[in-house]
């Protein structure tokens, strides 16, 4: 799983903000204030696209753009990611748990205990 660039996260964060597949300009149009050229939106769609971390689908000679992936499941993949990169799992993920605060170490307990919970 690759990180983002910038303008790729910024792209990203339209598609994930919206519920509905979007189009180059409507994408465009959400990063007004960055003030970029049409094609640089389709290029960076086009690049996401081949990555897989947005689909892409034709209606009439426009695509329209929407996330493979939640943004939860894309950093989940990151993280996963990460972990396979150390050499010892066990220690990175110490270190992670230790950076939590109060809330977010509540929320890793929940979510542990639904995990140890059969399934059905």
């Amino acid at each position: 799983m690759n990180r983002l660039g910038d303008l790729e996260r910024a792209v990203m964060d339209v598609l994930w903000q919206r519920n509905k597949p979007l189009t180059v300009r409507d994408v465009g149009r959400a990063l007004a204030d960055r003030d970029l050229a049409h094609t640089t939106v389709m290029t960076v769609l086009d690049r996401l696209a081949k990555k897989g971390v947005v689909a892409r689908d034709r209606e009439g000679r426009a695509w329209r753009y929407r996330p493979a992936a939640s943004r939860e499941n894309y950093v989940s993949e990151l993280m996963i990611d990460a972990l396979g990169e150390t050499g010892d799992r066990d220690a990175a993920l110490a270190a992670f748990v230790r950076s939590m605060n109060g809330n977010e170490a509540e929320a890793l307990r929940r979510a542990l205990e639904d995990t140890d919970e059969p399934r059905t």
